[in-house]
C-alpha cells in the first residue's frame, strides 16, 4: 500500500474531518482518551506534555464534529540528520478502517520530505499486533532486533529493562 504524501491532507478533509496542527493545550484531550483507545492499556505516562510543548509544529490533530478523532505526535530529529520520529499516534476506534491513519501518517511524512528527511522511525509494543500490521501494511519495515516475539523481530530493554519494542523504519 502506497502512502499518498501529496494528497494526504486533502484525503482527510474529503472524508469530513478537520486536520490541524497540534497545540500544547491538546495534551489533556489526548491523554484523556488513551486508555480507551488502547483497549485498557495505560500508556499515558509515555506522552508527557513536553512533547506537545516542544514539537507541536510537527504534530497533528484530526477532529470530527469538534471531537478528537486522531492524533500524531512526531518530530524532526535535532540529532540525527535527515531523520524524523513518530512518538505516538492514535485513531479513535470508531474512526478506524477508513484510511484515516494512513492519511495522517502521509501528512507527517510529507512534512518530513519537505524538510529533507530520508528516514522516519517509530516503535510499538509486540503485544500491539494491530499497530504492527498497520505499520507494515503502509510501508514501514521492521528493523532487526535482538529477539523475536509473536513472530516479529524485537529489541529488548528498549527504554528500560523489560521494555520490548518492535522498531519500524520508513525510507522516503
Amino acid at each position: 500500500m502506497t502512502i499518498d504524501i501529496e494528497n494526504a491532507a486533502k484525503a482527510i478533509e474529503e472524508k469530513g474531518y478537520l486536520l490541524r496542527q497540534a497545540v500544547p493545550e491538546d495534551h489533556k484531550a489526548i491523554i484523556d482518551v488513551m486508555v480507551e483507545w488502547w483497549g485498557g492499556r495505560d500508556l499515558r505516562y509515555m506522552l508527557q506534555k513536553l512533547y506537545l510543548s516542544h514539537f507541536h509544529k510537527t504534530s497533528f490533530i484530526i477532529e470530527k464534529d469538534n471531537e478528537l478523532a486522531g492524533f500524531l505526535v512526531g518530530f524532526l530529529s535535532p540529532s540525527l540528520e535527515n531523520e524524523a520520529y513518530i512518538h505516538f499516534s492514535g485513531i479513535h476506534p470508531a474512526h478506524r478502517q477508513n484510511g484515516l491513519g494512513k492519511d495522517l501518517y502521509g501528512v507527517f511524512l510529507g512534512l518530513c520530505k519537505n524538510n529533507n528527511c530520508t528516514k522516519v522511525n517509530c516503535c510499538t509494543s509486540p503485544v500491539n499486533i494491530d499497530s504492527i500490521k498497520f505499520h507494515t501494511r503502509i510501508g514501514f519495515s521492521i528493523e532487526p532486533g535482538d529477539g523475536e516475539e509473536n513472530g516479529y523481530a524485537v529489541t529488548r530493554d528498549y527504554n528500560r529493562e523489560g521494555d520490548t519494542k518492535v522498531i519500524f523504519r520508513y525510507n522516503l
